[in-house]
């Protein structure tokens, strides 16, 4: 008898390791477990979700004839996985252990290293080939590549898998339509209804479970709005394709304040589908073929199905293979040199700035912001501040319902605060707040003025812009995508330089009172 283990973030029927198995001789253990919902502090919603999903795909495997045995969590159960599968073996002995590769590479080196001999039990480790490219595959791409750029990296995975290709070539004429993808939203068409689940007893058990065992955790589980089956994931994707969709690429810059539109401002056109697609109930291709589908049919232009696409095939893959090619040593780089702790308005929320707080609350309400949120307003605002990158990537890998190492770490770490020295990205996503104001309307409801950089009420992002550049001019200044900003703050009187850098120094100063 086999004993397969299938984690959290692995909820696929198609999964490698029930390809291994048989069920009418091997069995199936799943756990919730101390360790991995605690070694961040999850969002409330992230747990819910991942563990009602769990119960309700256990509950699916038995149906389809597989022996299940399924850890609930406890205090006084297994602290952790391996506690869990030595506790399963005492009761009922197996010959081998089968699992997919992990997302974390933390649990994966347990797995090689540790589980073989503390278990004493060899142990089958599968490719997760629900993904596009291999860790294998993505090494062998990069070898002997002085820039690793995704754009040539999603080319190729387009050619591979076929999507949007005719002959060989893309359809449209083009690889990429990322220009037509930068419109500010200002209701020009009406937002998409909202979608939402039952919840089922099996949901609600979680909640209550959630709340009780994890109430110092962020986030709220009154406002979960997560589907955790694979039909709720299924109608998630069906929504977006009819609804989302036909409008995301040109508006997925854009961010409106809660203000303007209420509830929908929180999501726009967004698709809402990676929760599901990290945690297996559905997999890249189904929802890039549904994508390329809708685009054929004539549903939705080329520019929003290329743009879903890339996402998908090309930055979701790209990032994996960063990872693990260049892990362990990847999750220690800090090549600006930060320092800084994490403000704690990151935990409460509460700030002046209305960007901020608007982020904030969206992510705290649905453990959930879209990429820009996350990118060039939270994630803009800690690398201009300096903030010491292990605990940014923390903090993302704990609010957001979505987030798992692999696909956290490479986004944060390297994306957002440039800590790779540029492996992910040629230059910092560092922007001002006139960007901000340019994709959104959130200055015109904000306490400081995001016209000025070196007046009392002027917007922090501003002078921490100029400030950012100023202090790491001897890494950027040669930068040619970035000469041009130096030659802007160059341009000043050194009069307004002088104060805009000391608005700066004041706002480091007091970021939580911001």
């Amino acid at each position: 008898m086999k004993l397969g283990i299938i984690l959290g973030d692995q909820l696929s029927l198609s999964l490698p390791t029930l390809r291994g198995l048989d069920p009418k001789h091997d069995r199936i253990l799943m756990a919730e477990v101390r360790q991995e919902a605690t070694y961040v502090q999850h969002h409330k919603q992230k747990i819910a979700l991942l563990f009602s999903a769990m119960r309700h795909f256990a509950h699916s495997l038995q149906q389809a004839g597989w022996e299940v045995e399924y850890v609930y969590y406890s205090p006084s159960g297994p602290a952790s996985l391996q506690q869990a599968i030595a506790r399963s073996l005492q009761q009922q002995p197996a010959t081998d252990l089968v699992l997919t590769r992990c997302g974390e590479y933390r649990l994966q080196q347990m797995i090689d290293q540790q589980w073989p001999q503390q278990l004493n039990l060899p142990v089958t480790v599968y490719e997760d080939d629900r993904f596009i490219a291999s860790p294998a595959e993505f090494a062998h791409w990069a070898q002997n590549r002085k820039q690793l750029r995704m754009e040539y990296f999603y080319r190729d995975m387009r050619r591979k898998t076929g999507l949007l290709m005719e002959a060989g070539q893309p359809l449209g004429g083009q690889w990429n339509f990322d220009q037509e993808n930068r419109s500010a939203y200002k209701g020009e068409v009406p937002l998409p209804p909202p979608l939402t689940f039952e919840h089922d007893d099996i949901d609600q058990q979680v909640l209550h479970l959630v709340d009780q065992e994890f109430p110092d955790h962020p986030g709220d589980t009154a406002t979960f709005c997560w589907g955790t089956t694979r039909a709720q994931a299924r109608q998630a994707l069906k929504h977006f394709i009819r609804h989302r969709l036909p409008h995301f690429g040109r508006y997925q810059d854009a961010m409106v304040s809660s203000q303007s539109l209420g509830a929908g401002s929180d999501t726009l056109f967004h698709s809402l589908l990676s929760p599901y697609l990290n945690c297996g109930l559905l997999t890249p291709m189904e929802v890039c073929q549904a994508a390329a589908q809708a685009y054929q049919e004539g549903g939705v232009p080329i520019a929003a199905a290329e743009g879903f696409i890339r996402q998908i095939i090309g930055w979701r893959e790209f990032v994996r293979g960063i990872y693990w090619h260049y892990m362990p040593d990847y999750a220690g780089q800090n090549a600006l040199n930060n320092t800084r702790d994490l403000p704690a308005m990151y935990w409460h929320g509460n700030t002046r700035m209305h960007c901020m707080q608007e982020a904030l609350r969206n992510t705290f309400s649905h453990a959930y912001a879209h990429h820009i949120q996350r990118l060039m307003v939270t994630g803009n605002f800690a690398l201009l501040t300096g903030v010491e990158p292990r605990q940014i990537c923390d903090w993302y890998l704990a609010v957001y319902a979505d987030a798992y190492d692999w696909v956290e770490l490479p986004n944060t770490l390297g994306m957002v605060m440039h800590a790779d020295n540029g492996l992910l990205g040629s230059k910092p996503y560092c922007a001002s707040g006139r960007y901000i104001d340019r994709q959104s309307d959130y200055c015109r409801h904000c306490h400081y003025d995001v016209k000025s950089a070196e007046q009392e009420n002027s917007c922090p992002f501003n002078s921490l812009y100029w400030h950012f550049l100023d202090r790491h001019r001897a890494v950027f200044s040669r930068n040619p995508r970035m000469t041009m900003m130096y030659r802007s703050f160059e341009r000043m009187t050194s009069e307004k330089q002088q104060a805009v850098l000391q608005r700066a120094e004041f706002c480091l100063a007091q970021l939580d009172q911001l």
